[in-house]
């Protein structure tokens, strides 16, 4: 048997290091087949998700083509030496593939019994197509004549060599994968062909001829042919790969440490394109879009297996395996549930079928949608695979806000132009756009909702599939990418449309006799596959089933309380039925933008005097009484946070001239006052000028007649025996005095408000900490406020000195550089802006025991977030409606990683 390992090699990709870096006596590569392996499913640190559980199934006796993986310190060490291999894993990796050739009886290069191999990527975390995989590697102009006469099938030996010149071209070589897309395409109409595989052998053999003509043209040097050479080559692409643009994205979006490195898994081929009895597919052990107990997936005859998941032919269901090859079926089913009863999880698996013979080639715990891990979940603690603590643990808080979009209104009447496959359930109405660049063009910057509209997703659309509202393809299965990338990111998504016939470059797709062109509106049903022209009602979700299960079960478990940030009684029901435990912020100046109250403030503004101020301010004291009482109502015995004014006044006035005529007008003034008023609230930086408490300082008036407001509306509903638990929040206080006078003023509204409605209540006059100063001094606030509130918004904003409406212009750059983690308006800065926080919390309590805290800036309903304010110890946290549930579930996960 010849080897290509015993021949000298003819060029190196991949020098060893002359430095330090070395893996000589380091073990650098596991080996697995012949019924054991070096690895162990708990190695995925070191071997990746794919080389350990390869491992595994190899120890529990699946079906497993023999292979190995280099680690992932391997890679790590590559990036740190300068992308060069440390000594001695060369070495390591002949005498690999030697063992390799001893198990599969093939010799790697040997032109009569030719080993060939795929070489895949493999992190840790799953990162599905983000990073590069090369297959049928070995094959040169003497491995293909030797595979034709040993498989006497011309067709299938030209079929994988021009799939390898292919794939090696565009990922090793960087040859433009479109150059090669276009010779196949020429192919196929020269012969009449629908499909690759209509394609003739003398056909392939063409084609191959010409993509190694487009090698020599494109990279002036010949496709390689010595197979050791395309190994090495092949290893440094996957390494490389750790690093390309949609990778790093993807680990970006989904919070992915960037120093975990990929391992590389070399695995001996087999073949589904040999023939009719040859397949390949991509199953899971349930319905990962719906959580149901039933056997998931899809197949294509004759086929290799990216031609499943790039969405090159539309696979067949696999429930039709069951008619073709019943055998097979049952083998398989039987593998996927002993899988997944050992794994205790959801299982995503590749198999590939070679003249009969099934062969597993991948397992891993697959991506499902909100509402499949849920039922899952649940599922499994009925079937006492795991616990209920387990469960909670399954359930990624962040992925349930896929439970909380909206899905079509049954009374709607729409008018369907296409249906295709239901890859990621749920709803989205958004214009047509029809690539990444333009998708977050439009949603970032102009705020648009956008609808990616593609003949099929590739991995560089990363970007733009998570800008827009949903995704809609012509081409593609279930397990496609756009299919499992949406799925992962709870996007609704429809794949696999044949209805439609997309034409980029003209920016339309045509749906039977309807021209959708780029702009116009469109909706997607994710749950049903249905396309529909324009905007179709949608109506909002609620709590039932498993996911209201869970979040029971999370309830049990938590410590924090979660409140919810609700500024009018429609808010606070919606709140309510997601089961917020009060509200935490009610920012009052939202209560002033309504159509009949705006004129009323403006007016208040633009008062001459105390008395003329007092005067409009007594026209809006109805307004914000009835609102209270509303949101008092809604919240029965819970409490209520209300924060008093807190914007500069100039954010009421209008800033155009032509604004400034019509207000002029229908206030009855003459313009030049307005814009005088205008002109002297004008500030050069109004986030630190005169807003917050500083107003109620200078203007006492305005908090006199919001703690009326809101003390009138209380002694009402206790009066009626209505239980009311107002808390009155001063914000933007840095200084013990500006919180003193403040109180003061609530504190005698309240007395002579009870004393008029004879009643008496229970309140709290407590302040928001979002001045850093006010962290520092908490102690000597804490002397006379009873609650703290953290506004992380302000907070972050004035401790790094960032603004919130005009960082976008650096936070990409500041992202990619990795100065920063995280857009940390987004997720709290635990080590800075959380230094601050815990001083506050500690020096308040310090002054006055069982000080309560909470949280109300958008931290309050992320994930690590809240997380930290377990950790630190606050009472609860605050967010808009729609997260209360990811708060819940999320302040359970806090309780169970303590107390692990």
């Amino acid at each position: 048997m010849k080897s290509a390992l015993r021949r000298p090699k003819t060029r190196r990709l991949a020098a060893p290091a002359p430095s330090n870096g070395r893996a000589g006596k380091a073990k650098a590569i596991y080996a697995f087949g012949g019924g054991k392996a070096d690895g162990r499913a708990g190695m995925k640190t070191l071997l990746g998700g794919k080389g350990a559980n390869l491992a595994e199934m190899t120890n529990l006796g699946v079906p497993v083509p023999p292979g190995m993986t280099i680690t992932t310190e391997m890679c790590n060490t590559y990036y740190a030496l300068g992308e060069r291999w440390p000594h001695g894993l060369e070495a390591q990796l002949r005498q690999k593939m030697r063992w390799l050739e001893g198990v599969a009886k093939k010799g790697f290069g040997d032109p009569k019994n030719p080993l060939l191999v795929s070489v895949r990527s493999g992190s840790a975390v799953s990162m599905p197509g983000m990073m590069d995989t090369i297959l049928n590697l070995g094959l040169n102009a003497q491995t293909v004549q030797g595979l034709i006469v040993k498989t006497e099938n011309p067709r299938f030996a030209y079929d994988a060599y021009r799939r390898f010149i292919q794939m090696y071209g565009d990922v090793v070589l960087e040859v433009e994968h479109k150059q090669f897309e276009e010779i196949l395409g020429k192919k196929k109409l020269k012969y009449g062909a629908k499909t690759d595989a209509d394609l003739s052998a003398d056909a392939l053999k063409e084609l191959v001829a010409e993509y190694r003509q487009l090698v020599k043209r494109a990279k002036g040097t010949d496709f390689p042919e010595d197979p050791f050479e395309q190994l090495t080559g092949a290893v440094n692409a996957v390494f490389r790969s750790w690093n390309n643009e949609r990778a790093k994205i993807y680990r970006r979006l989904n919070t992915i440490p960037h120093s975990l490195g990929t391992a590389v898994t070399v695995q001996s081929m087999v073949f589904g394109n040999m023939g009719s009895t040859s397949l390949t597919g991509v199953c899971f052990s349930r319905d990962p879009s719906t959580g149901e107990n039933v056997f998931y997936g899809e197949y294509l005859v004759n086929a290799q297996g990216e031609d499943v998941v790039a969405g090159i032919r539309t696979p067949k269901p696999i429930a039709e395996l069951k008619r073709e090859f019943s055998k097979l079926y049952q083998q398989l089913t039987k593998i996927s549930q002993r899988l997944e009863r050992y794994f205790k999880d959801i299982q995503d698996m590749e198999f590939t079928v070679e003249e009969g013979t099934l062969y597993m080639l991948q397992t891993r715990t697959g991506k499902r949608t909100a509402r499949a891990a849920v039922a899952i979940a649940t599922d499994f603690v009925k079937e006492k695979l795991i616990t209920r603590e387990q469960a909670l643990l399954r359930v990624d808080p962040a992925q349930i806000d896929q439970l909380l979009h909206p899905t079509i209104d049954p009374k709607a009447k729409p008018r369907v132009i296409a249906k295709g496959l239901p890859a990621s359930p749920g709803a989205a109405v958004g214009k047509v756009v029809f690539n990444a660049h333009r998708a977050v063009e439009l949603a970032e910057e102009a705020s648009e909702r956008v609808i990616l509209v593609r003949e099929e997703t590739s991995p560089e659309d990363i970007e733009g599939m998570a800008a827009a509202q949903g995704i809609l393809t012509a081409r593609g299965g279930m397990t496609s990418h756009a299919a499992v990338v949406a799925r992962g990111m709870g996007k609704c998504c429809v794949a696999g449309c044949s209805d439609i016939i997309v034409r980029e470059e003209e920016n339309h797709f045509e749906a039977g006799e309807a021209t959708v062109k780029e702009l116009d509106y469109i909706t997607l049903n994710g749950t049903t596959g249905e396309v529909m022209l324009g905007e179709v009602p949608l109506v909002q979700p609620s709590l039932t089933g498993s996911f209201k299960q869970v979040l029971s079960w999370a309830d049990q478990t938590r410590r924090l309380r979660v409140r919810a940030n609700a500024d009018t009684p429609q808010d606070a029901k919606v709140a309510r039925d997601f089961g917020a435990e009060g509200i935490g912020l009610c920012r009052t100046e939202h209560m002033f933008f309504g159509e009949e109250r705006l004129p009323v403030v403006r007016e208040m503004i633009l008062a001459k005097d105390a008395s003329a101020r007092k005067a409009a301010l007594a026209k809006l004291l109805p307004f914000q009484k009835q609102d209270f009482l509303g949101i008092f109502e809604v919240m029965k015995g819970l409490p209520v946070t209300i924060r008093l004014l807190d914007p500069p006044l100039h954010e009421f006035l209008p800033n155009t001239p032509e604004d400034q005529e019509r207000v002029s007008k229908q206030l009855g003034i003459d313009v030049r006052q307005l814009r005088e008023t205008v002109n002297s609230l004008h500030e050069f930086n109004p986030m630190l000028g005169h807003r917050g408490c500083r107003l109620g300082i200078t203007y006492p008036e305005i908090n006199e007649m919001q703690a009326q407001a809101i003390f009138e509306a209380a002694c009402e509903l206790a009066r009626d025996g209505v239980k009311v638990v107002p808390e009155v929040m001063i914000p933007l206080v840095g200084h013990p005095q500006e919180f003193r006078i403040a109180k003061r003023t609530i504190d005698e509204v309240a007395r002579q408000t009870m004393a008029r409605y004879k009643v008496a209540l229970q309140y709290l006059v407590g302040t928001m900490i979002e001045v850093p100063r006010a962290a520092v001094v908490a102690d000597a606030i804490a002397q006379e406020a009873e609650f703290f509130s953290f506004g992380t918004n302000d907070l972050t904003q004035m401790t790094f000195g960032f603004s919130r409406d005009d960082i976008g212009k650096f936070l990409p750059h500041y992202l990619k550089e990795r100065i920063l983690p995280a857009d940390p308006f987004v997720k709290l800065d635990q080590d800075g802006v959380g230094s601050l926080v815990r001083l506050g919390i500690e020096k308040g309590r310090a002054a006055r025991k069982g000080l309560k805290v909470g949280i109300c800036g958008e931290h309050g309903g992320e994930p690590s977030s809240i997380d930290f304010c377990h950790r630190v110890g606050m009472d609860y946290v605050s967010c808009s409606p729609y997260r209360v549930p990811i708060a819940r579930l999320a302040a359970a996960h806090a309780a169970l990683r303590e107390k692990k």
